[in-house]
């Protein structure tokens, strides 16, 4: 039977065993209902050696990085470091010239992503086999290119405004935004298995990661930038979703701005790796989601997977 026809299994666990019977190398799964943590697991956190997905492990969070940057910028503004009409070339004046209306793109446009400044992972000279080890290499890839639209005119994700926000954050704070990030947001929640990037950790300890059609583990490929760096376990990213949401993480003045600028909940995709973190205020319950399979289908699959959980949960 097709994955997209079979029917919702009884529970969660069976849920995801039978993902991982059907194309998922390996599924994670937390679930927060109003402060009551559960957590599951199936398939293989390495396949080659038969060791089993495990939810304590390490997981390359990739865009969902984006929310940490999102609400360490929200802190420098509102301690008025910086400001949401600050524009790139006030920021950043040696892209003038290099990026277009960069004296027109503000702050704010970058963090929704309304700058129009071109998606440097869509270039055609980027590849995901030799990934730009720097900001400066990967920025390079649009310097000097056109704008796919003018800014504010509408909405287009590109990472390439989370890279410049991480030079913009390291820029205003005269040190590195991961610091801050330990400092602002890591440590106040206790997460103390949340890292900025993937060498910070011992390469053992993260989850393998495979993409349809590739033989071999990508979790040695690193994307280093601030656009999506970022790697932690099930359980830290469930407790940032929650405080994020539930305001334990900002100040009352943090918090209306953050709504202001950010979503709340965010999905990641990098070779290998997929990731969807929400919190439902509808049932008080955080989801979060990992596989470590990429490529083909594996996408639509993986928001099947997660449609069909919070279905049993509801129920």
């Amino acid at each position: 039977m097709s994955y997209w026809m079979a029917p919702l299994q009884d529970d969660i666990q069976n849920e995801i065993e039978y993902a991982a019977d059907n194309g998922f190398d390996g599924v994670i799964v937390y679930v927060d209902r109003a402060g009551e943590v559960e957590t599951y697991a199936s398939g293989w956190q390495n396949r080659e050696n038969e060791i089993p997905a495990n939810p304590e492990t390490l997981f390359k969070i990739a865009s969902i990085s984006k929310l940490y940057i999102a609400a360490a910028t929200t802190k420098l503004i509102d301690a008025d470091m910086l400001s949401v009409d600050d524009t790139l070339s006030s920021l950043l004046p040696e892209l003038v010239g290099r990026i277009e209306y960069a004296d027109k793109i503000t702050l704010k446009m970058m963090l929704q992503h309304r700058s129009g400044i071109p998606n440097f992972v869509d270039d055609p000279d980027f590849s995901w086999d030799y990934i730009p080890t720097t900001n400066e290499t990967a920025l390079e890839l649009v310097l000097d290119e056109a704008a796919d639209f003018e800014p504010d005119n509408k909405y287009s994700y590109s990472n390439t405004n989370y890279l410049l926000i991480g030079d913009i954050l390291d820029k205003t704070l005269g040190y590195s935004h991961h610091e801050f990030i330990n400092n602002e947001i890591l440590k106040p929640l206790g997460l103390k298995n949340t890292y900025n990037l993937l060498t910070d950790v011992p390469i053992e300890n993260v989850m393998s990661g495979y993409s349809v059609g590739y033989e071999w583990d990508v979790k040695y490929n690193d994307f280093a930038n601030s656009a999506g760096s970022m790697v932690a376990t099930i359980e830290d990213v469930g407790i940032f979703i929650r405080a994020l949401n539930d305001g334990s993480l900002f100040t009352d003045d943090e918090q209306a701005l953050y709504t202001s600028l950010y979503t709340y909940d965010h999905t990641g995709l990098l070779p290998g790796y997929q990731s969807i973190a929400k919190y439902h205020k509808d049932i008080d319950t955080v989801v979060i989601q990992f596989n470590n399979t990429s490529g083909g289908k594996m996408w639509n699959k993986a928001e099947i997977l997660y449609n069909n959980i919070l279905k049993i949960i509801k129920r």
